[in-house]
């Protein structure tokens, strides 16, 4: 007893001189800075905003407050932060915080941590340390020059008399006296690059820097080249092409200097052992070729590469450059900004290696990739010396097993290889993209038997990662899904463009702006599309009347908008802030979208509040009563399409204007919003709520009832003719580009989801089925893009890959599997599936949210329904659970019973509503279907 009770004294002195210290919660994760950037350097930002999510955890549900601390070095974190310590502040904000510190400046590196509070006011460790590091933000910071060969001079003239640019090789060579601490290389390029430092690849960027309109800004790179110098001899050494900046691409106008040589723009910036710095400029020290292998490179034409001239050592110090010339130079000018790149890079993705041999004729061999995709082939082909193979793209084949390139109208799309020697050839093309599925060899060594390893896929687009997941119980439903994916991928190629393949490949604004929330419920896009949208307010300030150009960067030079196009500068942010909760696009756009309104303004001219002005209209409807180009553009009229769209773009910008605190504004244009929709209603409705027009059409519907522009009364006799047009079109969609994102959230409001899932499941023309049905791996252009039985669409403006009709993907998303935004960012998430057994037993989908994952997965067993969700902390969620409520409600496995996590709020006669805090629930329920007897 007394050894008993010696210890136990023992422990409690021990107790008493060193106090257990209470447990701190889990540290916050996923830091990000701005638009989801993860410690960046080069950053564009010097006043960003920060986010971070917290940890999947009992004790955490919610967050009281936060503590972020911001310094110039890591050891003066968390206590002694020297540029921002936020304090305590009681918040439940835990994304886009902004930055309220000291001034930052061009190549400072910025370190940060944060730590909060939950519910309990319980504090959580820090988190780890994460940082970000300025680029060059001002024209000032470079003291380079451009630099470069004079290649128009060589006149050479590609298709309807193009300038061509020989690709050039450019190379500086210098000598470090000490070993290197640190290095940074900022550069960028009036065309496209590859650099390399002692022989070795500086990135696996592809085409860099990108695409923006050249004539306001042009875009810097900065690497963290510290690994790759030594003390001693280096080499900088830059391929450079034609890119955007000087091909046919940009049309021929006089924009970008009369398509003056490509450039190089680049400052490598050394710290030295001892001490010392030593800055590397592009000056008139460099020297150049353009006697080299790659002969030329073009966006649309493809590339030719010649092995005879390919330089031994040249991107090493163990070359001669004495024979080269020296270049010609160019001074930086204030009328075009520098200014760091916005969003990530393209980048190498996916290889596709599960190739087919599909054909072998004379001496020619077909490829088929199986998908429809975007990027350049890479090559393992036997070849002889001298010969040259001839590498042609497809992304169909004719009947006859030819190759379908009617709809690549111009672009060659063709890239050579000439050999140098006999054997195996390895190539893959740098400065072209291409989109294809099939490959066609022309030119290999005739004594060899083709093989399906000869070809891979390198799959390129920008590099942003899946932010949600879909799937299903419905194999043509999933196909959908990865069209529409597939899709995506490759037509965000830097830029939104509308096709990847032909002679086009613009960023049309139409397109974009109904595609951008299914983007972004597939793919973290918040970075790439505010930095297009940067593109698009530089375009639209050539312009006094506030003119949105059709495509940006705006290359084509119009001088005419579009309504459905132009919304874009007001559309795209609005959908970006409720599905990221980011203010930020909204203050930047908000000039923006009033110019635009009011260059809807300028063009009311007869009728008040109609605005006659150009417009691409539905573009695309089916069965339009029009041939030729105007029957492109459908049967809904463009003054009715440009009134719909002034209305819809007035109540938006209110809209934000609240968001904003600007009371003023929200009240002048919902006041404008409400006149433009008074007028709309009297000029194109009847009293009975039908449209005034003898060919009537879904999208007129679809647009006043969408857009709130009929008085209530009126409205309810619209829906019932939309709803006759839908009969009449034998449940089929009869929409365009502009109707068919609105379709499925009209017919939602409506409470006609299984008239919408009718429509989605069409398997016959117009239908989204339909295509699948011919095969499709993307999504068409048109909705009777190719037919099995019929062929090719005749018009050449018939691409196989575009994105526009992919909107739908949306839907799936909110009302399929279920999950949807309460308020913006997903601070409140509505999880509320509509199962249609008719045509699904499940359901699932994931979103990676600004607080954390949520999913909603969903299955039909006989007469139960069983519903798995996942609720990210700091939200709060409501759940709609399809039931029959006479039976009983099992959370868990268990009888549901209200509890502090979650709580019944309403019991319908067909559904359970409840709130609940984030966690992890599994409910079951009796389900009565309509459609029971398919499952019995």
């Amino acid at each position: 007893m007394k050894v008993k009770n010696l210890l136990i004294f023992s422990a409690f002195v021990l107790f008493v001189a060193f106090p257990v210290k209470a447990q701190q919660l889990l540290k916050s994760e996923e830091l990000t800075v701005s638009e989801g950037f993860k410690n960046p350097i080069g950053f564009y930002n010097s006043q960003p905003t920060f986010s971070w999510k917290l940890p999947v955890s009992k004790e955490v549900k919610s967050q009281s407050a936060y503590q972020i601390v911001v310094a110039t070095s890591e050891a003066l974190l968390p206590n002694n932060p020297d540029l921002w310590d936020s304090k305590k502040r009681q918040s439940d904000q835990s994304t886009f915080v902004k930055y309220e510190g000291k001034a930052l400046n061009s190549r400072q590196k910025v370190y940060w941590q944060v730590r909060y509070w939950n519910q309990d006011n319980k504090v959580s460790e820090y988190s780890e340390i994460n940082s970000f590091e300025l680029g060059l933000l001002n024209n000032s910071d470079w003291k380079a020059k451009w630099v470069g060969l004079n290649t128009a001079k060589d006149s050479i003239k590609g298709v309807r008399k193009f300038l061509m640019h020989r690709p050039q090789y450019l190379r500086k060579g210098f000598e470090l006296s000490s070993v290197v601490i640190a290095a940074r290389l900022y550069i960028t390029a009036k065309g496209v690059f590859d650099v390399h430092l002692n022989g070795k690849n500086v990135s696996d960027d592809v085409m860099p820097p990108g695409w923006t309109p050249y004539n306001h800004r042009i875009e810097t790179i900065t690497y963290d080249v510290s690994q790759l110098l030594a003390a001693g001899q280096n080499t900088l050494a830059v391929e450079l092409a034609s890119g955007w900046h000087s091909g046919r691409i940009s049309r021929g106008k006089a924009l970008y200097e009369n398509f003056a040589s490509p450039k190089i723009l680049c400052q490598l910036e050394i710290e030295l052992k001892d001490g010392s710095k030593v800055v590397i400029y592009s000056d008139e020290t460099w020297k150049g070729t353009t006697n080299g292998p790659i002969r030329l490179a073009g966006i649309y034409d493809g590339e030719t590469y010649d092995a005879n001239l390919e330089i031994p050592n040249w991107l090493t110090s163990n070359f001669d450059d004495t024979s080269w010339e020296n270049v010609v130079t160019e001074a930086i000018t204030d009328t075009v900004k520098l200014q760091p790149k916005r969003h990530s890079t393209v980048k190498e993705k996916v290889i596709i290696d599960d190739v087919e041999l599909v054909a072998v004729n004379e001496h020619t061999a077909i490829f088929n990739l199986k998908q429809n995709m975007v990027g350049v082939p890479m090559f393992k082909v036997p070849m002889k010396k001298g010969d040259t193979l001839k590498i042609r793209f497809s992304e169909m084949l004719l009947a006859d097993g030819s190759f379908y390139t009617t709809n690549y109208r111009s672009a060659k799309s063709t890239d050579y290889y000439i050999a140098a020697e006999d054997g195996v050839i390895n190539y893959k093309p740098k400065f072209t993209f291409h989109g294809f599925q099939f490959v066609e060899l022309i030119g290999y060594d005739q004594q060899a038997k083709p093989d399906s390893s000869w070809v891979q896929g390198v799959v390129q687009h920008s590099d942003f990662e899946a932010n949600g997941t879909f799937t299903s119980s419905h194999k043509k439903l999933n196909q959908l899904q990865s069209n529409i994916t597939w899709g995506l991928r490759d037509n965000f190629f830097d830029i939104p463009t509308d096709c990847p393949q032909r002679d086009e490949r613009l960023g049309w604004t139409g397109d974009a702006q109904v595609i951008s929330p299914t983007a972004m419920f597939n793919y973290n896009t918040h970075a790439f599309w505010t930095a297009w949208l940067q593109s698009l307010r530089e375009n639209q300030s050539e312009h006094k009347n506030g003119l949105v150009p059709f495509i940006v960067p705006d290359v084509l030079q119009n001088r005419n908008g579009s309504s459905g196009w132009g919304d874009a500068c007001v559309i795209i942010p609005w959908d970006i802030y409720n599905l990221t909760g980011d203010v930020t696009v909204l203050k930047d756009s908000y000039e923006s979208a009033k110019k635009w309104v009011g260059y809807y303004q300028s063009k009311v001219k007869e009728k008040a509040y109609i605005p006659k002005t150009h417009s691409f209209a539905d573009w695309l409807q089916p069965y339009p009563t029009k041939t030729g180009k105007m029957g492109n553009r459908g049967d809904t009229p463009k003054e009715f399409i440009n009134t719909a769209y002034f209305a819809h773009s007035a109540h938006l910008i209110s809209k934000i204007a609240g968001v904003l605190g600007k009371t003023e504004d929200q009240k002048k244009y919902q006041d404008l919003y409400k006149a433009v929709a008074n007028a709309f209603e009297n000029e194109f409705f009847d009293e009975n709520g039908k449209f005034k027009q003898e060919k009537q059409t879904q999208t007129s519907y679809l647009l006043a009832i969408y857009f709130d522009l009929l008085k209530p009364a009126t409205k309810v006799k619209a829906q019932k003719h939309l709803l006759e047009e839908i009969k009449n079109a034998d449940n089929h969609l009869g929409t365009g580009f502009l109707g068919t994102p609105i379709l499925p959230k009209v017919l939602d409001a409506m409470g006609e989801v299984d008239l919408m899932y009718k429509i989605l499941f069409k398997e016959t023309y117009p239908s989204w089925f339909y295509s699948i049905n011919q095969g499709a791996t993307t999504m068409w252009e048109r909705w009777n893009s190719f037919s099995k039985k019929e062929g090719y669409n005749t018009e050449s403006m018939n691409s196989l890959n575009h994105y526009a009709y992919g909107a739908v993907g949306q839907w799936m998303y909110e009302r399929i599997a279920g999950i949807a935004s309460l308020e913006p960012g997903y601070k409140s998430i509505r999880i509320a599936p509509q199962p249609n057994t008719e045509f699904l037993t499940s359901a699932f989908a994931s979103l990676n949210t600004p607080y954390g994952k949520v999913s909603s997965s969903w299955k039909i067993e006989n007469e139960d329904f069983i519903l798995d969700v996942v609720i990210p902390p700091n939200t709060s969620s409501k759940i709609s659970i399809p039931a029959n409520t006479s039976k009983e409600l099992l959370l868990n496995g268990k009888t549901f019973k209200d509890n502090t996590a979650i709580k019944l709020i309403n019991k319908a006669t067909n559904s359970f509503e409840l709130v609940a805090q984030p966690g992890t629930y599994k409910f079951q329920s009796k389900f009565q279907s309509k459609f029971q007897s398919k499952f019995q």
